[in-house]
């Protein structure tokens, strides 16, 4: 594939970038496409991503709908027909004020004025439309061989809420038709598996208009929830680990020594109590730190390992909002330990070990990103070298190999973020690892060293699941709702053929609680075809057991199992032994 460069220079593209160039190239033509039909419309920025492309459009008075999509992806149809070539050329920083003046385009105007002066800037032009862009692109639109328009959504002018809400255009572009219908079918699956569809259809949770982005979970859905939080809290006591609650909200002193105040307030909710600033916490670390200072530490008391199922709120722009996967208040399952700078590697191993066991129960495979100091950030170059260093001994010592994602840490610490892959092939960032030295320093964390001395802690914060609303999202469509019998809210469902088996079966139902087995019976006078489907394609219901007057006589219950569609006869005393087992075990 030919791409052109922003000198004019034609060469081969490099494989790892090709899709890269699609994708640029297939925003701008989207942006053609779009003049063509609104003449009055106005750019902002038309990126390539890595699943896609959009561009963000200002129209006016113009309200698109789906239904608009077609029109203008056949629009783009024309743009590629016509094979027009793709021409770069530069001008200076005032000659492109001039002409992006000339053509309207205020974005670009008011972009040009943010970067440095003396700056020779970069076009492509393809037909009457021209783009200030970096390039590479394509050399001819014909080159643009497989996209589709997917979706608009909303986007912040300069992502800031103060400026006016665009319209963003979403596509996804591919080298060949064959990779786009791959990508479409794998899309399709996905939308089968939505979240939010299948949430609402087991009855796990729901959204109201009262509380945009604050989730609302129902009976079921708190049985899930619980059953993960059970498995939580086994795994760290087996670990080591102390449980810990710390409050909702704290006053602003706190946020400003641990530095939220000046890197993360436009995300938290602030109020008054006693004419005093209070912040509603987005992090459980601060009440972390107050714990371990509460009363005086000595080494021997280190590692300490504090772990927190604390409820977090941050503030997210409302077209951001997704299902569970972002939301404004969650359960972060935190961890904070404190310990000596000889313990980091030994510390850090046992919290990889940690995680790779609770994404490994959920049968996911995962990758690893190393993140390094950000721009915006707090403490020391020594201790962001010592910190760093610290994240890559461990790693390199577990002989695990990682991604360096240069500038993305948190501002107080580089991290280890572990990226999980769903049965879709989709990627999720949960859990991650911060190595802290700045927290303990602006607290005035100390314990007291073998020698006598009073040193300062180093302090690790991380997660396992992430948010757990945000992993029961995840895990929703990872399983299609089908959980696994340990985790699904509803384990057995018991259903009656008539109502000459109705008292046998609320029997069954009755010893199947008193084994805490999660059942439900169906007395309604349905078909029991009708009875079996639901119970397999709407409750997802692992087991369920088909009482009949057959079952009466033999004091039996025949047992369909969800996943291999078999029925087996078994004794109530065969099924309570093998379901209590198999929850016990967690398979």
């Amino acid at each position: 594939m030919k791409i052109i460069y922003k000198d004019g220079t034609v060469a081969e593209c490099p494989q790892d970038e090709e899709l890269h160039v699609l994708r640029h190239s297939a925003a701008h033509i989207l942006a053609q496409a779009v003049k063509n039909l609104y003449p009055h419309a106005h750019f902002a920025y038309g990126p390539a991503t890595e699943k896609g492309f959009y561009y963000d459009v200002d129209l006016g008075e113009t309200k698109l709908s789906d239904e608009d999509l077609p029109k203008i992806e056949a629009e783009m149809q024309k743009i590629v027909k016509q094979n027009l070539p793709i021409k770069p050329f530069v001008l200076s920083r005032d000659e492109a004020i001039k002409l992006m003046q000339e053509r309207g385009e205020i974005y670009k105007v008011e972009h040009i004025g943010d970067l440095d002066e003396g700056e020779i800037l970069s076009f492509y032009q393809q037909g009457d439309y021209i783009d200030m862009c970096v390039g590479p692109h394509l050399c001819y639109t014909k080159a643009l061989k497989a996209f589709k328009l997917t979706a608009l959504s909303g986007a912040y002018w300069k992502n800031d809420r103060n400026n006016k809400m665009l319209t963003r255009i979403n596509g996804i572009a591919f080298r060949n038709q064959d990779e786009l219908k791959d990508y479409l079918k794998l899309m399709e699956e996905a939308e089968k598996r939505d979240h939010r569809k299948i949430g609402k259809e087991m009855g796990l949770f729901m959204f109201s208009e009262e509380g945009p982005g604050f989730p609302f979970f129902l009976p079921k859905g708190m049985l899930l929830k619980n059953a993960l939080i059970d498995y939580w809290r086994d795994i760290h006591y087996e670990a080591g680990y102390v449980e810990v609650q710390t409050p909702m909200m704290m006053n602003r002193r706190l946020w400003e020594t641990s530095g939220h105040w000046d890197h993360y307030k436009d995300n938290m909710y602030a109020t008054k109590i006693d004419d005093e600033d209070f912040c509603i916490k987005p992090m459980n670390c601060p009440g972390g730190v107050l714990v371990y200072k509460n009363q005086p530490h000595s080494y021997r008391d280190l590692p300490l390992r504090c772990g927190e199922l604390g409820l977090v709120h941050r503030h997210e722009l409302k077209g951001a909002l997704h299902g569970l996967f972002r939301v404004r208040c969650f359960a972060q399952d935190d961890a904070h330990i404190f310990m000596t700078p000889e313990q980091i590697p030994d510390e850090i191993a046992g919290v990889v070990k940690l995680i790779n066991q609770v994404y490994t129960k959920f049968g996911f495979e995962y990758f690893v990103e190393l993140s390094t100091r950000p721009e915006d950030s707090m403490g020391s170059d020594e201790d962001w070298e010592a910190a760093t260093n610290g994240l890559k001994t461990a790693l390199e010592r577990l002989n695990m190999p990682y991604i360096l994602n240069e500038g993305d840490g948190a501002f107080y610490g580089p991290k280890i973020d572990f990226h999980l892959r769903d049965c879709l092939g989709r990627t999720w960032q949960c859990g991650t690892i911060q190595l802290d030295f700045q927290m303990p320093l602006n607290f005035g964390l100390e314990y007291v060293a073998e020698d006598g001395s009073r040193k300062r802690p180093i302090m690790i914060h991380r997660v396992c699941y992430g948010s757990i609303e945000r992993f029961i999202g995840i895990i929703t469509e990872h399983f299609a709702g089908k959980f696994p019998l340990w985790l699904a809210p509803l384990q057995v469902k018991v259903l009656p053929v008539s109502d000459k088996s109705m008292d046998y079966a609320k029997a069954v139902y009755e010893q199947l609680r008193a084994a805490k087995i999660r059942v439900e019976l169906d007395t309604r006078n349905e078909k029991i075809g009708y009875k079996i489907r639901e119970a397999r394609q709407v409750d997802r219901v692992p087991y369920m057991l088909i009482i009949g007057e057959k079952e009466v006589e033999s004091g039996t219950v025949s047992v369909r199992d969800r996943d291999t569609d078999q029925t087996t006869t078994m004794t109530m005393d065969e099924l309570i032994a093998k379901l209590s087992r198999d929850i016990a075990e967690r398979v």
